[in-house]
C-alpha cells in the first residue's frame, strides 16, 4: 500500500496502538456521541469523562486533550476503511470490485454513522498535522477508487469523462449517508440502492458484449 504522509510511528505515538484497548474504544464512541449532540467546541474533558462514566482524571490516562480524542475518531473513520481497499484487488472486474467496496463502505458507515458524521463536521478543529494525516488517508482511498474507475472506463464498462472526478462523486454520494441515516433504515436495501446509484448512475455502466 502506498504510504501516507505521516509515518507509522507518528500515528501510533499520538493515538496509541493501531488496535486500541477496549476502554479507548468506549471513550471514542462516547465522545463522538457527545460531540454530535453538543458540538465539539462546547465539550470539555470533564463532559466527555461523564459521558463515558469515569472520573475526569482517569480520562487523561487515555487521552491528553479533546483534540486527541477527535483525532482518534477521525483516524478510525479514515484508517480502518483502508482495509476495504483489499476488495479492489480481489477477483472479478471493475464492476464486481467496486460493488464489493460500495457494500463494505456503506455498511461501515451504517455501523459508525455518528463517528463518521463528527469526523466530517469537525475536521477543521484538528491540528494541521493531524488534519494532514486524515486528509492523506482520504486522498489515498480516493485514488484507489479512481484507478479502478479508470480501468473500467478503458475497458468500455464505464462511461465517464474524468475518472478522478467520478471517484470524488462516488465517495461524496456514499459519505452523504451519514447526514441522514438512522436506525429505522434498512441497511441491506441501502446497500442495493447505493450500488445501483454508483455503478449505473455515477459511472454509467455499460455491459461489455
Amino acid at each position: 500500500m502506498e504510504p501516507v504522509r505521516a509515518e507509522d510511528d507518528a500515528v501510533a505515538s499520538t493515538t496509541g496502538s493501531r488496535r486500541p484497548r477496549r476502554r479507548r474504544d468506549e471513550i471514542v464512541e462516547a465522545a463522538a456521541r457527545y460531540f454530535a449532540d453538543h458540538g465539539y467546541s462546547n465539550a470539555g474533558m470533564r463532559d466527555i469523562a461523564q459521558a463515558v462514566g469515569m472520573r475526569g482524571a482517569s480520562l487523561y490516562n487515555h487521552f491528553q486533550s479533546k483534540e486527541e480524542i477527535l483525532y482518534a475518531i477521525a483516524l478510525r473513520m479514515t484508517e480502518d476503511p483502508q482495509q476495504d481497499l483489499l476488495l479492489l484487488e480481489g477477483e472479478g472486474g471493475p464492476v464486481e470490485r467496486l460493488t464489493n467496496l460500495v457494500e463494505a463502505h456503506v455498511r461501515r458507515l451504517a455501523r459508525h454513522r455518528v463517528e463518521h458524521l463528527v469526523a466530517l463536521r469537525e475536521l477543521s478543529a484538528l491540528t494541521p498535522e493531524h488534519r494532514r494525516v486524515v486528509t492523506d488517508y482520504r486522498k489515498y482511498y480516493q485514488r484507489r477508487i479512481r484507478d479502478v474507475v479508470d480501468a473500467g472506463a478503458r475497458l468500455g464498462m464505464f462511461e465517464v469523462r474524468d475518472p478522478h472526478q467520478s471517484a470524488i462523486a462516488v465517495l461524496d454520494l456514499m459519505n452523504g449517508i451519514s447526514w441522514w441515516l438512522n436506525d429505522s433504515h434498512d441497511v441491506d436495501q441501502l446497500v442495493r440502492d447505493y450500488v445501483d446509484f454508483t455503478i449505473n448512475g455515477v459511472l454509467h455502466h455499460r455491459p461489455v458484449r
